[in-house]
Parts: C-alpha cells; sequence; structure tokens
C-alpha cells in the first residue's frame, strides 16, 4: 500500500509519544496540489513514533470495508520493509491519546505487527481533519463512486457544510449532487452487500437506482449475492445484482429493443435534458429550452469533455485488470 520507504520503525519500548506542543488549528484548502506541499512540509517535521494503544479510531468512514486479508497483507508489507507511510493523528480531548485523522487501515496493519506506528501529529479542528483525511483518500485511495457518495451522505448527516464537504473531495456542488441524487434511491444495506465496486461509476450505480421505485432492490439483491462464490468481486456482485433487478422488471437481464432513458437533473432538481440508451447506441439530449447557455457551452467542449471521460474510464479499467 506504501510507497516512500522510511526507515524500520524502532522497537516497542521506544514508542512512548511525547504530548504536541500546541499549535493553531490548520486549514486545508481546496487545491489539490497545495495539499500535496502542505503533506511535504508536514511530514518532514512532524513524524513521531507512538504507541497504537493511545489512538483512537473515530471520525467518519471513508472506506465500505477494511477487509481482514488486506489488512494482512499490508501488516505483511510492514514486517518486511517497515512502515512506508505515516498516518496522521491530532491530539484528544483527553491527556496523552489521539485520535486518528487518516490511515486507518496502516493502523489496524501496525496493531497485528506489534510496535509503534509512525504519525504526523498536528491540531487540527473537525473541518480541517475531515479535508485531510478525504483529500489524502482522494490521492492515495481512489475511492470508488459509491465510497464517495457515502462519504457523502455521513458528512451530511453529520451536518458539515457544502463547502467542506466539496474540498474533501475536491468536487464542485455538481459533483457532490450527482452523488446525493443516486445514495439517496439506494438502501445502504444493499451499497455495503455489493460493496465498493470499482470501476462502476455514476451512470451504472444511477441505472440500479432507478429500479428502486420498480422492486425491492435489497430483496432481490440478498437472493441474487447468496448463490455467489464468497470470494466474488464487489464488481460482479453488482453485475449479478443489477441483471437479477432488472429481470424482476422486465423478464430478461438485457435491456428491451425500445431501451431505456434517464432524465438529468441539475442540482435543484430542475430538468436539463436525458440520456437514451438501445442495445446500438447511447444518447444524450440536452434541453436548450431553459439550459441555452449550458447547451452552447457543452457544444463547444463536448468533445475534450468525453474524450477525458474516455480516459477516466481506460485509467479505471486498467486499474481494475
Amino acid at each position: 500500500m506504501g510507497r516512500n520507504i522510511f526507515n524500520q520503525p524502532p522497537k516497542e519500548d521506544q514508542a512512548a509519544a511525547p504530548s504536541p506542543a500546541p499549535s493553531k488549528p490548520v486549514k486545508f484548502g481546496g487545491s489539490v496540489g497545495g495539499l500535496r506541499d502542505s503533506l511535504r512540509e508536514i511530514t518532514a517535521n512532524s513524524i513521531r513514533d507512538i504507541d497504537p494503544e493511545f489512538i483512537d479510531v473515530d471520525g467518519l468512514r471513508d472506506r465500505l470495508a477494511v477487509d481482514d486479508d488486506g489488512i494482512e497483507d499490508l501488516a505483511e508489507s510492514i514486517r518486511k520493509h517497515g512502515q512506508q507511510v505515516p498516518i496522521m493523528v491530532r491530539p484528544s480531548e483527553l491527556p496523552e491519546r489521539f485520535r486518528v485523522v487518516y490511515g486507518r487501515r496502516r493502523l489496524a496493519a501496525i496493531r497485528r505487527v506489534g510496535g509503534p506506528v509512525k504519525a504526523i501529529v498536528r491540531t487540527l479542528d473537525d473541518d480541517a481533519s475531515l479535508i485531510a483525511q478525504g483529500q489524502e483518500n482522494n490521492l492515495r485511495l481512489d475511492p470508488s463512486f459509491i465510497e464517495k457518495a457515502l462519504f457523502i451522505k455521513e458528512m451530511q448527516d453529520a451536518d458539515y457544510k457544502p463547502a467542506v464537504i466539496q474540498d474533501a473531495l475536491g468536487l464542485t456542488r455538481q459533483g457532490v449532487s450527482n452523488h446525493r441524487v443516486v445514495i439517496e434511491q439506494l438502501p445502504e444495506e444493499l451499497i455495503r452487500l455489493i460493496g465498493p465496486a470499482h470501476g462502476i461509476g455514476r451512470r451504472q450505480w444511477g441505472d440500479l437506482a432507478a429500479l428502486s421505485g420498480k422492486v425491492s432492490l435489497l430483496g432481490i439483491a440478498q437472493e441474487a449475492l447468496a448463490s455467489l462464490p464468497p470470494d466474488t468481486s464487489s464488481v460482479d456482485r453488482f453485475q449479478a445484482v443489477y441483471d437479477a433487478c432488472l429481470r424482476a422488471t422486465k423478464g430478461s437481464p438485457n435491456r428491451t429493443a425500445s431501451g431505456s432513458k434517464t432524465i438529468l437533473k441539475d442540482s435543484t432538481g430542475s430538468p436539463l435534458g436525458t440520456i437514451s440508451s438501445d442495445p446500438r447506441s447511447l444518447a444524450i439530449k440536452i434541453d436548450r429550452k431553459g439550459n441555452e447557455e449550458f447547451s452552447h457551452w457543452l457544444e463547444e467542449h463536448a468533445e475534450a469533455q468525453i474524450q477525458a471521460l474516455f480516459k477516466q474510464w481506460q485509467d479505471e479499467s486498467r486499474r481494475q485488470a
């Protein structure tokens, strides 16, 4: 999981960490480049060895699962090569204790290995802590669409301001809205049954969400997944659930000859246009009436945007290969 090699962590009897000196709470901006610079500066000046028993794991979840196999693989790598990337913690309200900001998987792995954890100690307020957590994970872990959507829901439920949510994930207001529209239609238990499904994007999750008004997604998913091997990938689990739900609505896992149509809406719920698909083509139509300026902008930038989306799809496909 790590890429920058540090020295082998010292033995456990060297793990005691002094309380951090008071410092002003740090505010992270929305710039990813600025975050990289900030993290480099912090890393160079503030790495400490801390006993994991003094670190509390709390805060919002940014990943769907911390699987045992993945943690054991990471623990084995740390046994061989040492901890390669520090975690970040902030002082707790309790004396001599810390709260994890990011690096929950590394912390879990080091607890299996034993000994201290290398950690960046910073005094952060709740907003800055959340932004650091979200942006660091975006840089290193590339969360899937549905993981980001769940993280957004948790942040909204916790009453974080829209600007903080956008900065945490590097999204625009429209990007946050796109995630929220999908997550509001899907049972959380269904999502956790499927898993992160890296490579399954907004359109595919949106297609599944669109079936929620026609069939019981959770019941069908539980039945469909019960017959799959335990090690089935989350991408295949998604496809199995989608096919089963589609069969329940149309009698076949394939789209009918007439295809399907999805209404596009903006963040206020006003219609933008439609996405129509059939076995032969996919068409995006923007309603010029009421969206004249956007339609002109899209007409001018469509080629570049589609090329960027195609490259993103290629990158995600290679990561899944």
